[in-house]
């Protein structure tokens, strides 16, 4: 007869912060939350704990072929509770690394994950009360948010707003309003767009729109909004707000696009005077001619050196690099923190060598 053996206890100040540099995650279960949604709970493959804000996501290296892919996910899970980290994910028809999880991802495997990142969070954008509206999987954010409170802050008011297609492809319906038991200001407002002939629904049906916010939330010009889920969704609530005097400044929306994206050009000759550098890859052993604007990870993509990238416009710190030595131009989105400049890492997709330079891959 199998027996798990269990874990050495360790307290919180024996054990070490979790690092992306040096630590793996390993899946330790996956459970279904809704149609085509689940959730995918990890520990450190040492002993790590958590260290990250409420809100924040991680990247995660899925291997689906012979090249592994990057898909950025926000952790669903809270920093309130640091010995385990989760992503709850939806699947697309068209979706590759996400379909891959569902099919392949097993308690006990072992995967490479980047970050914890991210701006969207209410430690970096505190109000008084808040208004969280999301959409389908877009109430993993809010989740993180609302569950950090419930441990953390339990008086919080919060309103919280999702929209769904039905009844039951509401992720986390149960846990939120078991949650609502314990946080008296928690107010929830479920909107679905249709139910079956089988479903009982006695809330809101039809779209999101400016009435039903006001049903919902009637105080929501004074409260701080963070808003998930689709580009068109974010675009209706964010138009909507502002038609109705908004102070936009508290507003906050999720996208792992920057706000106002940095498009890498294509390098050209000469470009303003430049001079073609060089970079040395030490570890592939390559020294490759840089062209004036081409990116350190355009120039590794050229000589066939790999460098792992998600988001390529400085915002998932997926392709993170240690640069040995020479200067780089780096127009970043929030993808790498300052400790880490210091240390000497870049951003591989949005730096521009200005010098010949040597780099650790």
């Amino acid at each position: 007869m199998n027996m798990t053996v269990p874990q050495r206890h360790q307290h919180l100040d024996q054990m070490q912060p979790w690092s992306d540099r040096q630590h793996l995650l390993e899946c330790l279960s996956v459970t279904p939350e809704a149609p085509d949604v689940m959730t995918f709970t990890f520990r450190s493959d040492r002993d790590n704990w958590f260290r990250y804000l409420p809100g924040q996501f991680v990247t995660l290296e899925l291997p689906v072929g012979p090249e592994p892919v990057m898909r950025t996910y926000t952790l669903s899970s809270t920093p309130s509770r640091p010995f385990s980290v989760a992503v709850t994910v939806k699947a697309q028809k068209d979706s590759i690394g996400t379909r891959w999880m569902f099919e392949n991802l097993k308690p006990g495997m072992r995967i490479r994950a980047f970050g914890p990142l991210g701006d969207f969070t209410h430690i970096r954008h505190p109000g008084e009360k808040y208004l969280f509206i999301s959409a389908g999987s877009g109430i993993t954010p809010m989740m993180s948010m609302t569950r950090y409170m419930s441990d953390i802050a339990p008086l919080a008011d919060i309103t919280f707003v999702n929209c769904s297609r039905g009844p039951s492809e509401i992720v986390f319906r149960s846990e939120l309003e078991y949650l609502a038991r314990f946080m008296p200001n928690l107010n929830l407002g479920f909107i679905v767009e249709q139910c079956g002939r089988t479903e009982l629904w006695s809330g809101l049906k039809g779209r999101i729109d400016k009435a039903k916010i006001a049903l919902l939330a009637h105080d929501f010009l004074d409260r701080t909004v963070f808003c998930c889920g689709p580009d068109i969704f974010m675009e209706f609530v964010r138009s909507t707000l502002e038609a109705s005097g908004f102070d936009m400044s508290r507003y906050h929306q999720e996208s792992f696009r920057p706000a106002s994206a940095e498009l890498v050009p294509e390098p050209s000759p000469n470009e303003d005077g430049e001079v073609a550098t060089s970079i040395r890859f030490t570890m592939a052993g390559k020294d490759v001619a840089c062209s004036p604007g081409q990116t350190v990870l355009q120039a590794a993509r050229s000589a066939g050196v790999r460098i792992g990238a998600a988001c390529e416009s400085g915002l998932c710190g997926t392709c993170k690099v240690m640069k040995l030595s020479g200067d780089v131009e780096m127009n970043h989105n929030g993808g790498i923190l300052d400790d880490e400049i210091d240390e000497g890492y870049i951003l591989a997709c949005c730096s521009r060598p200005k010098t010949d330079v040597q780099i650790e891959a």
